[in-house]
């Protein structure tokens, strides 16, 4: 499920998304311009805590949810 040499593709809040190989999810985060400190994110139905958000890394298919007060928004990635 891969998107070619430049990027992967994973679903972010129900809306399909490219990102960068080899990108954390604290790095996804980043690159998605969300407040990291101020988030939850869960992949694959699972909650990733924000200690180990740097050791855990995208991988193709990835499925996340991730919320803040209020809904996340996604910036068009």
């Amino acid at each position: 499920m891969s998107a070619g040499p430049s990027g992967i593709r994973i679903t972010v809040n129900g809306l399909s998304s490219v990102c960068p190989e080899g990108l954390s999810v604290e790095k996804l985060l980043e690159y998605l311009n969300l407040p990291a400190a101020r988030v939850a994110v869960e992949r694959n139905r699972e909650i990733v805590g924000r200690g180990i958000r740097e050791r855990v890394l995208v991988q193709p298919g990835d499925v996340f949810e991730i919320v803040s007060g209020g809904e996340a928004q996604v910036n068009g990635h």
